[in-house]
């Protein structure tokens, strides 16, 4: 992702993680911060304990004993990548990206379309419960 002015600034007076994840929220201002905040928030249910950062010049990536996932933004989707994802089970079939690879798999939201909710929460849950065993 592109560093933007408003990186540069919120980064130069020490934000932290969380602060500089409600600003890419607000800064796009459209469906992609909806969801953003909304993956977010259910991350967030999933897991209580999980530790938030800020990656790679404006990733919001979430921790829990490992990486669990980022969320990037880009110009059509919110993509969710989860750094273990090829070695979670997915049975609602979340995952649509990345389908390939030997280590993560992702999932590309686009506008207009709806998460299952719960089972995206099993899935962070299931992550977190990978990284556990692996600590």
């Amino acid at each position: 992702m592109k560093k933007t002015k408003s990186d540069s600034k919120n980064e130069k007076r020490g934000s932290s993680p969380s602060q500089l994840i409600d600003a890419r929220i607000k800064e796009l201002s459209d469906w992609r911060g909806e969801m953003l905040a909304r993956v977010r928030t259910l991350i967030k249910q999933a897991d209580p304990e999980v530790i938030e950062e800020w990656k790679w010049r404006g990733v919001p990536v979430w921790y829990h004993d490992g990486m669990i996932c980022t969320g990037e933004t880009y110009k059509n989707i919110v993509k969710m990548t989860f750094a273990k994802g090829a070695a979670l089970k997915d049975p609602s079939g979340l995952f649509n990206s990345s389908l390939d690879g030997n280590t993560r798999r992702a999932i590309d939201i686009h506008e207009g379309e709806k998460i299952d909710e719960k089972a995206l929460m099993a899935l962070v849950r299931a992550a977190v419960t990978l990284n556990r065993s692996k600590a």
